[in-house]
């Protein structure tokens, strides 16, 4: 492959921002623009990228796209401007050296074609130079050198000069260093005001659930993207008005004056009249273009934030701890429609399902929990899987009732557990769902969803379009591309970092293998039907159209237990099993009897082994992977206890220590289900006892944690809870965190525009209103996002 000068630049730009070789970066885009997946050249090419982690790989991967559209931008431009002839030495240099989208579009605004402007039509009727002569020498007076300039096209001296000011006006707005400069200094002085839409609108109770934003105002630099998205929101539902407030006029008609070449204060006679084309200029076009940059960057920088929320978040719910191969009994829980339930073995295959009907208007407890102990001492189930949704806390009740019956009869119970069941209703409803469950109604569905989930979470998350796992900040507010990129990047990593049991998984699990596609995903599962367990890893180059390329992506990311080669079993890929014989050879043993033995592996010095194909970095990972082949990255599985009696919020006094599950993770803290159907929010700033910067640092989605009780609002239903054990309950602070952020609202909560309270202050010197401290929770949002559903 041939490099052009401009793949060249953009390596080395790559290598800059990510702070490598320039070799690292060719070598790896080399390796992407052959079809290689991060997954594969992280782990398998170390090599060849100088030890790229998937991290870098990832950016690398989207920054490459970014800057290649950008060259290709810029070669439009250039081709453009030339066409015209005007394409100058200072102008090719100036457009070569733009490093962002927007600095080409800066250059290229006053020679893009367009409709004909007033500017254009006082050009074509002779009044450049009228304009020209008032800037050179403001000692004219204005409409003496403008009746020079009659004629048909222009009556009249007012005409004559209007024309000269729409002239200037568009030189100043077309002028591409001024309107980055005004940029710059819009979004670093700059703010955002948000009011009611009207005050009629106020009124209605749409709007109310955005009430906090009624009188609110923010500095753009610091405004965090879940107040930005919720603004966005109120003003996409016609609740709020946003105004972009870039501080004062003086300052950026100062920048305008400088670059037209106007002196303010000169005694003149040309002056009133140019100052007033340099406030036409701010006022008309610099200051709307400058609130249009502001309001695209704000969006930009917010979705951005989103999303890595959301990939967190959703790596933590991939990547939770698996119970394993055992027989569980999966609970969909529901009032008036029953609780659905579904017992599978340690397969995931469907063993029972039926429905109970234990709460309100039924009431048939007894029958329901007679009912699960019989499906309980049938199937042997060792696992109860409780979803958190609707009815969830009742149906946990009936199900630590059930166990601690079963304890008393002196039998060995089940272990219960509380499972997101996010998602599990679009599964129902999925053609894949059909063809994997055609026997069962689409409401049993669910149950047996919730039941595999928690014998192995990726599995069967994998079922289910990422975004409607629903672990997101605001994602139904963000950019449904931007979000489905990042998602799938998060699945294809979690998945090939965990590997797949090649003789059972599903076709949504391989089809998120590197190198498997959906089509291929298929054939290899009807390959499988047909001919039974793939013996060993080459029988994968049976199936029809996975070729040789397809086979170097994959292989080392499909396992196969029980199979002719043990390495089979291992993230060894096969192009690497002769290193493994070389250490066999060098070793003196068997393979049964290296694989495990850590003392001998340790002992093991990797360049002993590495040659011009396999380096040091690949052979200490093979002698890694022999000593605990095919290790799951997961942690161990562990459940929270809720404290017996915490059923509801008004159970929960300041002070209490609680047992709970960590929900989400935001920028400014984590939601935890302590067993009240509602999360409590642990403010950032309770998450330890020093300065946390990001909450991902301390806790991840799934995690069992403790915390202290520190307020509870009932009339709101919210709850603030810290991890600092040692801290004292705090009195009446209304739900509110150390620092101000309230809790969770219910999970049941069907709005999807919640914001956090704020009470705004005015600054003492200036009169301008400064951002105040948020008093209400953002969980709301989340929740509206698709959280605890």
């Amino acid at each position: 492959m041939t490099s052009s000068p401009a793949v060249v630049s953009v390596n080395a730009r790559l290598a800059e921002e990510l702070a490598v070789r320039e070799a690292q970066v060719a070598a790896a885009v080399r390796l992407l623009d052959e079809g290689a997946t991060v997954p594969f050249i992280a782990r398998y090419r170390k090599e060849v990228t100088g030890s790229l982690d998937d991290t870098q790989l990832r950016t690398l991967e989207e920054r490459l796209s970014y800057l290649r559209e950008l060259d290709q931008r810029r070669a439009t431009v250039l081709a453009s401007i030339e066409e015209q002839g005007k394409l100058t030495d200072d102008l090719r240099a100036a457009l070569l050296a733009a490093d962002t989208k927007s600095r080409v579009e800066d250059i290229y605004l006053p020679y893009k074609p367009k409709r004909r402007t007033k500017a254009q039509i006082a050009r074509e009727a002779g009044l450049e130079p009228l304009a020209d002569r008032l800037l050179a020498d403001p000692g004219q007076v204005p409409e003496t050198l403008a009746a020079d300039h009659l004629g048909d096209a222009v009556p009249d001296v007012a005409a004559a000069l209007d024309g000269a000011r729409h002239i200037l006006v568009e030189r100043a707005a077309e002028d591409a260093e001024l309107v980055g400069a005004i940029r710059t200094k819009f979004w670093a002085d700059g703010s955002l005001r948000t009011r009611p839409w009207s005050e009629d609108a106020a009124k209605t109770p749409a709007a109310q659930k955005f009430r906090d934003y009624f009188d609110f105002a923010e500095p753009l630099e610091k405004m965090p993207s879940h107040r930005v998205l919720a603004v966005l929101r109120g003003e996409k539902e016609e609740a709020l008005s946003l105004t972009f407030d870039g501080g004062e006029d003086d300052a950026y008609q100062a920048m305008i004056a400088r670059t037209l070449g106007v002196d303010m204060g000169a005694a003149a006679p040309a002056t009133p009249w140019l100052a007033a084309t340099v406030r036409t200029a701010w006022r008309t076009r610099l200051m709307f273009s400058a609130s249009v940059d502001a309001r695209i960057k704000l969006r930009q920088r917010a979705e951005e934030d989103a999303v890595a929320v959301f990939a967190r978040n959703l790596k933590d719910l991939l990547l939770a701890a698996p119970a394993g191969a055992r027989t569980t009994l999966g609970l969909d829980p529901g009032f008036r429609t029953g609780v659905k339930v579904a017992v599978v073995d340690g397969t995931g295959k469907v063993l029972d399902t039926c429905a109970i009907y234990p709460h309100q208007p039924q009431k048939q407890w007894d029958i329901a929990k007679a009912t699960l102990a019989a499906l309980v001492a049938r199937h042997k189930v060792t696992l109860i899987a409780v979803g958190n949704g609707t009815a969830s806390r009742e149906t946990d009740a009936l199900a630590t009732e059930l166990i601690a019956d079963i304890r008393a009869s002196g039998a060995d119970a089940p272990v219960k557990a509380m499972v997101s069941e996010a998602g599990a209703s679009v599964y129902s409803a999925s053609a894949y769902a059909a063809r994997e469950l055609p026997a069962l109604d689409v409401t049993l569905r669910g149950a047996v969803s919730i039941a595999r989930r928690l014998q192995d979470p990726l599995a069967e998350l994998v079922k289910i379009e990422p975004k409607s796992i629903g672990v997101g900040q605001y994602q139904h507010d963000v950019t449904p591309g931007t979000l489905a990129r990042s998602l799938d990047a998060v699945v294809e990593d979690a998945v090939n970092a965990v590997g797949v049991d090649l003789n059972t998984a599903s076709v949504p699990l391989l089809a998120r293998v590197s190198g498997v596609s959906e089509s291929l995903a298929e054939a290899i599962v009807s390959h499988r039907e047909k001919t039974g367990p793939f013996p060993h890893r080459k029988a994968l180059l049976d199936v029809p159209r996975l070729g040789p390329k397809a086979f170097e992506l994959c292989a080392g990311f499909l396992r196969i237990t029980g199979g002719d080669d043990p390495l089979d079993a291992s993230g060894v890929h096969p192009e690497s099993y002769p290193v493994v014989r070389k250490i066999l050879d060098r070793s003196k043993v068997t393979l049964a009897e290296l694989i495990g033995d850590a003392r001998t592996l340790r002992s093991l010095a990797p360049a002993d082994f590495a040659d011009d194909r396999f380096g040091v970095p690949t052979v200490t990972d093979i002698i890694a992977e022999l000593e605990k082949p095919g290790r799951d990255p997961r942690p161990a599985f562990t459940t929270a206890t809720f404290a017996a009696g915490v059923e509801k919020v008004a159970d929960l006094k300041a002070g209490m220590v609680l047992e709970g599950v960590v929900t989400n993770v935001a920028a400014f803290g984590a939601f935890v289900d302590v067993g009240v159907h509602q999360d409590g929010l642990v403010h950032v700033s309770a998450l330890a006892d020093r300065f946390v910067s990001d909450p991902h640092e301390l806790v991840r989605s799934g995690q069992v944690v403790r915390v202290k009780v520190v307020d509870v609002d009932l009339d709101r239903q919210r709850i603030a809870l810290t991890m600092r054990l040692k801290d004292a309950p705090e009195q009446g602070r209304g739900g509110r965190s150390p620092r101000g952020d309230s809790a969770a609202p219910r999970r049941d909560a069907g709005s999807r525009n919640g914001q956090e309270r704020r009470n705004p202050v005015r600054g003492k010197d200036s009169g301008r209103r400064e951002p105040a401290r948020p008093a209400g929770s953002m969980a709301q949002a989340l929740r509206d996002a698709g959280f605890g559903r």
